[in-house]
């Protein structure tokens, strides 16, 4: 995939997040046709954000997202608007499948990882920067 730029008012960005969602008690409630349909709600809620959906897949009991990240967000308002959104669209949507797991809780477990992705190898980086002209007095 090639690195696409985007760009803000004062900034140019390329920040790449993947973030895995575990179901509440790791139960294997996700079926099919609700891995489809979320696929549909995260790309959905992403452009709210001036975020995209790069990639999205998944099991019964968890999600993976790449995400394409604007640094205009937190990094916790993100994850947190795709889980509540999610949950609540779920519930709604699947309300059948998601009562046989869940009644009261919610749909997602309250943690989330997030990893940055992309670019090049950090070694290569700290290499760069440190071969960098210095000012000479």
């Amino acid at each position: 995939m090639a690195t696409k730029h985007r760009k803000g008012s004062h900034s140019v960005f390329s920040v790449r997040l993947h973030f895995v969602f575990v179901t509440h008690y790791r139960r294997k409630a996700i079926t099919s046709p609700m891995l489809e349909r979320l696929k549909e709600m995260f790309t959905q809620v992403c452009s709210t954000m001036d975020c995209e959906l790069l990639e999205c897949s998944g099991e019964a009991d968890h999600v993976h997202l790449l995400v394409d990240f604007h640094p205009k967000q937190s990094i916790s308002a993100v994850a947190g608007c795709l889980k509540s959104a999610t949950s609540r669209m779920l519930k709604k949507e699947f309300p059948d499948e998601v009562k046989k797991w869940y009644r009261t809780q919610s749909f997602w477990s309250g943690s989330y990882y997030v990893a940055s992705t992309g670019g090049a190898p950090i070694e290569k980086l700290k290499e760069y920067i440190k071969n960098q002209d210095q000012p000479r007095d």
